[in-house]
């Protein structure tokens, strides 16, 4: 076929970004054809079948729903247990099983998508046919088979596995993830804007209903006592490192933990009589530390396992719910836990690496960031705040962090966000 010389030097001229921006549109309005013929055929089903799928345990946050879709005979729910592949087949396999005995703990119906003994695969759109996928985490960790762009025709949904402060607008609102999803259920007012800001399909598809997790730490008392037992009372101390342990502009390098795993353990020691503190790093850090140069798998299992026998200190790497209740305090420098430990209405201090810290947050961080308390990693700044605002409760800045829970935490429509996810849900099918 002969093309003009002028359709030829604008095809030429056209950047590589602007084939990618339509193939995005294409896939975008693909997936959001499909959804008002899902849910007319949805409506006439006696049971919807509802996937839960998990690839970490620590970020698990549909608990109050899928209680909820359990009670409700209009629902069939399960819990598939994902792969976690970033990091090779030995993290992948023990994330399984973590995740596995998390969810077998909870009750909860399950399936695990990887068959030990044949090492097959579970084809989850044949075997469960689910009609609402609700994902846990937005980004590529798990095999093509699980990720959202395999569930054209089925109602696709997500809920931060965090609250979203980082100042990141692509990856936490824009990536393709967000676009082609049926519903995204938000935390906050600020988070439906930025999504309306940032997302290529402007936010269309972001419902704020508040945040899941928060249901079962705002005013609620805790099931069980996670800590190590001890000879007298002591304060509980959570750490959080996150896993931003490269030092690079590519990644928001929030993590403070080379800074701090020794000065960790000597002021755990020195204080051993007053405090215990639970070592509660991030999901992905002990993946990043086996990989570090520095670290390894030995010098990393070694450092955790001195935590867990540490006398006054426990290593925690599941569920936290209860952990956070049971606490007196935090430090940390891992973001999503700044609004969720706020709810708790107990005392933080923020470790930070260097002043730029506050061009890391969006708009909902900057704000949220405002309440805690800080150091640059001096080791007297980390002492005062144990010994002043956590043991003497001199804490000055616990009404500031009251408004804030008020203002920006609690969800609408006087019900738990649970309650209403699960009634946006029901309403619409």
């Amino acid at each position: 076929m002969n093309i003009p010389l002028k359709i030829k030097k604008i095809l030429i001229s056209l950047s590589p970004k602007y084939f990618i921006n339509l193939y995005v549109l294409y896939k975008i309005k693909r997936f959001q054809a499909h959804y008002p013929k899902v849910i007319s055929e949805i409506k006439n089903k006696d049971k919807i079948k509802v996937a839960f799928f998990i690839i970490h345990s620590s970020v698990w946050k549909y608990d109050g729903l899928f209680q909820l879709m359990l009670e409700d005979d209009k629902f069939d729910p399960i819990v598939v247990i994902c792969p976690y592949i970033v990091y090779g087949q030995e993290i992948m396999l023990r994330e399984l099983k973590l995740s596995e005995n998390f969810i077998s703990s909870k009750g909860h119906p399950y399936v695990m998508t990887l068959n030990f003994e044949t090492d097959e695969w579970l084809d989850v759109k044949q075997k469960i046919k689910p009609d609402i996928i609700f994902f846990t985490n937005p980004h590529k960790l798990t095999k093509d088979e699980y990720y959202i762009h395999n569930f054209v025709g089925t109602l696709t949904c997500y809920v931060p596995y965090g609250f979203l402060l980082a100042n990141i607008q692509q990856a936490q609102f824009n990536q393709l993830f967000h676009n082609l999803c049926w519903k995204i259920f938000c935390e906050t007012p600020i988070h439906v804007e930025l999504a309306q800001k940032y997302a290529r399909n402007k936010g269309c598809n972001v419902i704020f209903t508040g945040f899941p997790l928060l249901d079962e730490l705002i005013d609620t008392i805790p099931q069980n006592d996670p800590w190590k037992k001890q000879d007298k009372v002591k304060k509980k101390i959570i750490w959080a490192p996150h896993h931003t342990i490269e030092n690079n502009e590519r990644e928001l390098a929030y993590s403070c933990f080379f800074l701090l795993f020794d000065l960790m353990f000597v002021i755990a020691k020195k204080y051993s009589d007053k405090i215990q503190i639970a070592f509660k790093p991030h999901p992905i850090l002990k993946s990043k530390l086996y990989k570090h140069p520095a670290w390894g798998k030995n010098l990393t299992d070694k450092y955790y396992q001195e935590w867990k026998n540490l006398s006054n200190g426990q290593l925690e790497e599941n569920d936290y719910i209860d952990l956070f209740l049971t606490s007196d305090a935090m430090i940390l420098d891992s973001i999503s836990f700044m609004a969720e430990y706020m709810t708790t209405k107990k005392p933080s201090l923020f470790t930070v690496r260097d002043d730029t810290i506050r061009l890391k947050f969006n708009e909902f961080g900057q704000i949220c960031y405002e309440l805690f308390y800080k150091t640059t990693i001096i080791e007297e700044d980390i002492v005062s705040f144990i010994e002043n605002v956590v043991i003497l409760k001199k804490d000055t800045m616990k009404d500031e962090r009251m408004r804030f829970i008020q203002k920006y935490l609690m969800p609408p429509h006087n019900k738990s966000a649970s309650e209403n996810i699960y009634n946006y849900i029901k309403n619409i099918i």
